[in-house]
């Protein structure tokens, strides 16, 4: 890949504009690959196949080393073809070159996103988000137990679960419940919704089951800063685990 790739950042415009810079990388694995099958099998795997892409930007042990270096992802599976499309977001530029070549069904295609965002932009948007509700610990539980995250599994709990972090016209970036919103709004009866199949991690996240749905429409930007904010942070849980980023054009 090209080193010289931009590194992402946001900054605001005038006239209420934000600007979103980013790199990207399309990697397409050939699933008949062990490297490939065995990142689609182990959740963990796949997050460390992510991550080989930025050897040496931090400090080992360094805490969310993911987070610091602006890493999101998602992947689609071409199960005809036996393709692993796998989309890498980041603030840095990657090197790919530690994943085998015969692994690599074709050569990694990197992408600078340059966009600038202003109010009543209209934008197509597909993103696999870990939809999940809290449910608090039960009374009497010692201090600082954590609830239970529960996943939404039908379309229309989903739809819901992303209606909370719409943002209208002239409402704050937090939403009254305390959930960030993403600096846009939508008709939630024109998105679509799908489930996919739940991916998990046998060792050592023993138990490590992550629920995703993909949703697709199209947004309309109401706080440029706030939804370029959710372009570079993602959205939702499992972030280290290709969910929550959302992806335009």
């Amino acid at each position: 890949m090209n080193t010289t790739t931009t590194a992402s950042h946001t900054s605001s415009g005038a006239g209420g504009a934000a600007r979103f810079i980013a790199a990207q990388t399309l990697l397409t694995l050939d699933t008949r690959h062990p490297f490939a099958g065995k990142s689609l099998i182990d959740a963990q795997d796949m997050h460390r196949t992510v991550m080989s892409g930025f050897p040496g930007w931090v400090d080992d042990g360094s805490p969310d080393p993911r987070a610091q270096m602006g890493i999101l992802s998602t992947w689609t599976v071409d199960l005809r073809q036996a393709r692993l499309n796998l989309v890498v977001q980041s603030s840095l530029p990657a090197d790919w070159s530690g994943i085998p070549r015969a692994a690599l069904a074709e050569k990694p295609e990197p992408l600078t996103v340059d966009r600038t965002f202003r109010v009543g932009d209209r934008v197509a948007f597909r993103t696999v988000v870990n939809p999940v509700r809290s449910v608090p610990p039960p009374p009497g539980s010692a201090p600082k137990t954590r609830g239970a995250r529960i996943p939404h599994t039908r379309p229309e709990h989903v739809k819901g679960w992303f209606a909370r972090r719409l943002q209208p016209t002239g409402e704050p970036a937090i939403a009254p419940d305390g959930v960030t919103r993403i600096g846009a709004d939508t008709d939630t009866d024109r998105i679509a919704v799908r489930m996919l199949p739940r991916v998990s991690s046998p060792a050592p996240h023993k138990g490590l089951r992550i629920a995703r749905a993909e949703i697709k429409g199209t947004l309309t930007v109401t706080d440029p800063k706030v939804f370029v904010a959710a372009l570079t942070q993602g959205i939702g849980h499992a972030r280290a685990y290709s969910c929550g980023l959302i992806l335009v054009r």
